[in-house]
């Protein structure tokens, strides 16, 4: 039978760039995986006839010689895979191992580097989080906090083997200790995590039936957490060896704790320091006095406030902001003003503040800012003649 032509094959057109016949190639892979499609010959067949077009199109010189002659330039050893594409017991070329372990090594009994932590038996780390006010994270706290995980058991003390048996582990018959199995499947040979001993390497004759061999059992923890004073938002927390018990004996993981600091109803948080916003009346602002103001600590601070105080101005309390991690140091306090614009006037303040407004706009001087403003604007127009 004719072969297909490699383009067709890979879906793509004649001017295809490297990246494309890269794309395509690996779609198709990944959906004509022998490991995807047990027993499935047909699939089998395309995996094979697909390694063999990406074989010679992704290579320069194959498949310029390819456009020029077809199949043809294959033929006789003309260099394609036909000649030499099984030498070595690759038969699809030279970098196919690195394909095949970047797209495949997610399934098909774990490839590469997650084997490599299955085989080892350490526990498996674990994250959970805790939230805290920003009290708690101004002063520092302990919270207890419950953890769902394996933990050793306490029937065997963590070795997988029945108490008094006298059967440790023992070297797996299947993998001989290697910890992974290799079959044959057509052209492919498939490596795969050993069935028998998970991985490990390692089996128990006489398992513990408490936990049936793992050396471990699922239970609910309760662990003391200390919070750091200073700790912001986000911050992580690493508990060594406070994760899932490993597999048999192995090192237990680690736990992280996130810590949440939830929002407070009067002060706001950047860093080292605080701020807080505080509502003058327009009377307090304008003849100036002073204000008592609340610390994140629980204490009280007395804010001068001058005459004239303007909305947005800000005053600075050193040493009054928040606790620095890992530090006796302390941020600063800024207090923020904003000037209410008084309502629900009684028909007396209504007259008050008109007799205000009658001798301010006489005077010209108590609103600096403003008559400033509006004499620009009005020059402005006098320039567009209006």
């Amino acid at each position: 039978m004719a072969k297909r032509d490699f383009y067709e094959i890979l879906g793509v057109q004649r001017d295809a760039t490297e990246d494309d016949l890269k794309r395509a190639y690996r779609k198709l892979a990944m959906k004509y995986h022998p490991d995807r499609n047990q027993g499935d010959r047909e699939a089998e067949a395309k995996f094979k006839e697909l390694n063999e077009a990406y074989d010679v199109l992704k290579d320069a010189e194959k498949r310029a010689a390819y456009d020029r002659y077809g199949h043809a330039a294959f033929d006789q050893g003309g260099g394609g895979p036909g000649a030499g594409g099984f030498q070595g017991g690759n038969p699809f070329g030279a970098g196919f191992e690195d394909i095949f372990e970047e797209m495949f090594g997610r399934f098909g009994g774990g490839q590469g580097r997650g084997r490599q932590r299955q085989a080892s038996g350490r526990g498996a780390d674990l994250r959970t989080t805790v939230e805290i006010t920003l009290e708690e994270a101004f002063a520092g706290t302990k919270k207890t906090i419950r953890v769902p995980s394996s933990v050793a058991c306490e029937a065997c003390s963590g070795t997988g083997a029945e108490p008094g048996s006298g059967g440790g582990a023992q070297t797996c018959p299947t993998c001989q200790g290697a910890g992974k199995v290799r079959a044959q499947q057509g052209f492919f040979l498939i490596e795969r995590t050993c069935p028998t001993c998970s991985g490990t390497g390692r089996i128990i004759k006489n398992p513990c039936k408490v936990c049936q061999g793992a050396g471990r059992v699922q239970r609910d923890r309760t662990l003391n957490v200390s919070v750091p004073a200073g700790v912001e938002d986000g911050t992580r927390i690493r508990l060594a060896g406070e994760g899932e018990a490993g597999l048999r004996g192995a090192p237990a993981g680690d736990l992280y704790v996130d810590v949440g600091v939830r929002q407070h109803p009067i002060f706001q948080r950047d860093g080292a320091n605080i701020y807080v916003r505080v509502p003058l009346r327009m009377t307090q602002a304008a003849l100036g006095g002073a204000v008592e103001v609340p610390t994140v600590d629980g204490g009280r601070a007395k804010v001068s406030i001058p005459a004239g105080t303007q909305a947005g101005d800000q005053f600075r309390l050193r040493g009054k902001g928040f606790s620095v991690l890992r530090s006796a140091a302390r941020g600063d306090m800024f207090v923020q003003v904003s000037v209410e614009t008084p309502q629900n006037l009684t028909p007396k303040q209504r007259e008050l503040l008109e007799a205000f407004e009658q001798e301010a706009t006489k005077s010209g001087k108590s609103s600096p800012e403003a008559e400033g403003f509006f004499a620009k604007v009005a020059a402005f127009w006098d320039g567009l003649g209006r």
